[in-house]
């Protein structure tokens, strides 16, 4: 982490404001914290707040608030953060049928790390894994905090479609492909949780700050749950914790 924070022009209608050079809870705890201090400023004339691992993006309209003014708000904002630790977390619990149809790759990684396909299943599935941010496509979270004992490299030849709901390994990362998308991670299992619905309210089921936990299921409670998904009958576990220290080791 930056002794101090840094505040970078970014063209003309964006400045990037820096807290750190590394991924790390604590980098992406300040993060969270001055996102949610802007937003609850509701400084005129901010158009858009995109939050990163380390930094936040804030796009502006220069002709509503220009950059000094604008930066003097934000070191406003810095100096009085609220200390993050305080907030509830939310830990949202992912059914995931693994191997078979729903992780095809999931052998080709316990043979990659000399380990059985149950062992896979079982490091994978006993982290609660931190959502550092989204992107690449809507509601993808960007997952902290998976075990190094099942780091696989990324497919040579990526696939052209992937289903829903995988979840894959790629080097140090795991995540879930929240739309049928192409993509080139290992795919070790699948949920029927959806992680984007255009027709809910909001439609992106994870925020930053959130905590994942796979739970393994097999097969006939995978399709359970998908039926009842498909009847809006399905209420997706979200454990309310105290302090963002969770997760932590």
């Amino acid at each position: 982490m930056y002794e101090k924070v840094r505040y970078i022009i970014a063209g003309d209608r964006a400045i990037i404001v820096e807290f750190g050079n590394s991924i790390s809870p604590e980098i992406n705890a300040k993060v969270r914290s001055m996102v949610k201090a802007i937003d609850e400023s509701n400084i005129i004339g901010i158009i858009d707040i995109v939050p990163t691992y380390r930094s936040i993006q804030i796009i502006y309209d220069p002709m509503v608030i220009d950059y000094k003014d604008l930066i003097d708000s934000l070191k406003e904002i810095e100096k009085s953060l609220n200390n993050i630790d305080s907030e509830e977390v939310r830990i949202i619990e992912i059914p995931t049928a693994y191997g078979g149809e729903y992780g095809p790759d999931i052998e080709f990684v316990a043979n990659h790390n000399n380990l059985t396909v149950e062992e896979v299943i079982k490091i994978h599935s006993s982290t609660d894994y931190l959502v550092y941010m989204l992107g690449f496509t809507p509601g993808f979270g960007y997952l902290g905090g998976m075990d190094e004992r099942i780091e696989t490299p990324r497919l040579q030849v990526p696939r052209t479609k992937i289903p829903a709901g995988s979840t894959g390994i790629a080097g140090k990362q795991t995540g879930i492909y929240p739309i049928d998308s192409p993509g080139g991670w290992q795919l070790i299992g699948r949920t029927p949780i959806k992680l984007y619905d255009p027709l809910e309210s909001p439609p992106v089921l994870l925020n930053a700050g959130d905590y994942l936990r796979f739970v393994p299921i097999g097969e006939k409670e995978y399709l359970r749950i998908q039926d009842l998904i498909n009847k809006n009958q399905y209420k997706v576990n979200i454990i309310v914790k105290e302090g963002s220290n969770h997760g932590k080791n």
